[in-house]
């Protein structure tokens, strides 16, 4: 499995996973939550928006306080005036040409107009019924709101919230007791605090490996034996999970959906990784290419894939 990183890029590609999934942590961003977290946090406990959630709309909306919008007028959220506005205001180009945005006074007033905006609105309503710890469900009930048109919004949130490890604010609005429950709940299932991001690959659901992962910590979070995991991937059950490995959670499909019929083996390719690339049971490969199962690849070949 080791090789199976040369092809994470290309299927996130394929998946239109958003480009902020590839980022590295960046100092204006870790500058940004240092700053303005304590905020997000008294927000939180005001009004019940997630302070991961304030924080990320905060940082992809003003690109981290860097944005003209955030710099000159301390717009952190992007909120346009609308109708019942009647505070200072400011043009800038959006969705259409000079738009109406909403200018304030200090950062802390975007932070709090913010909050008010999504208690206020009936649009949002559903997501306070939410956890205050389901912030997939918030970055995904905001997009499905129309805060913003972008159709990749949510998945942005989400990267954003588990890369710089944000859900970590919202036990902060919590009660002791509340955030005993939730402590003790983490040890026993330590992925509800960052859960693994599903993607599809031949119509079959994956995840992709963290450094630390283990089948016993995937197959607990998905409810699914981690003996089965090891089989459903061709994997030995001591095998140890490298960061970047494809985790498939059903059984691999005998062929391709793809409209590929074939694979050119590249430098780096083992006939686990093709497997692993397109879904495809590493014995059907074999069988499909009557190959034996100690079959080495070499560069140019063919690899049917149905």
């Amino acid at each position: 499995m080791n090789h199976v990183k040369l092809y994470i890029l290309l299927l996130c590609c394929l998946l239109a996973v958003p480009e902020v999934s590839a980022q590295r942590r960046q100092a204006s961003y870790n500058n940004y939550i240092k700053q303005w977290a304590p905020l997000a946090v008294q927000q939180m406990k005001q009004h019940n928006v997630p302070a991961s959630i304030t924080l990320a709309q905060g940082l992809l909306e003003s690109g981290a306080g860097l944005s003209k919008l955030a710099r000159e007028s301390n717009n952190h959220f992007g909120i346009k005036c609308g109708r019942g506005w009647r505070g200072r205001s400011v043009r800038a180009n959006d969705d259409a040409p000079n738009e109406c945005f909403r200018a304030y006074r200090r950062v802390e007033d975007s932070y709090e107009d913010h909050s008010l905006f999504l208690v206020g609105n009936q649009r949002y309503s559903s997501l306070f019924q939410l956890k205050k710890t389901d912030y997939k469900g918030w970055a995904k009930g905001l997009k499905k709101a129309g805060y913003a048109t972008d159709p990749s919004y949510a998945n942005k949130l989400i990267t954003i919230i588990e890369t710089y490890d944000l859900y970590k604010y919202d036990t902060d609005g919590m009660s002791k007791r509340e955030a005993r429950k939730w402590q003790k709940l983490l040890k026993k299932k330590p992925w509800l605090a960052n859960p693994h991001e599903v993607f599809i690959a031949n119509e079959l659901a994956y995840v992709i490996a963290r450094d630390g992962d283990t089948f016993q910590l995937l197959g607990g979070e998905f409810g699914i034996s981690w003996k089965k995991l090891a089989k459903y991937n061709d994997l030995q059950r001591d095998y140890t999970l490298e960061e970047g490995d494809i985790i498939y959670l059903k059984e691999k499909n005998k062929n391709t959906v793809a409209d590929a019929i074939y694979h050119e083996v590249r430098e780096g390719d083992s006939m686990h990784t093709i497997s692993q690339m397109y879904g495809v049971r590493l014995k059907t490969l074999y069988k499909l290419n009557k190959m034996a199962d100690d079959h080495i690849p070499e560069i140019g070949e063919r690899v049917w894939l149905k």
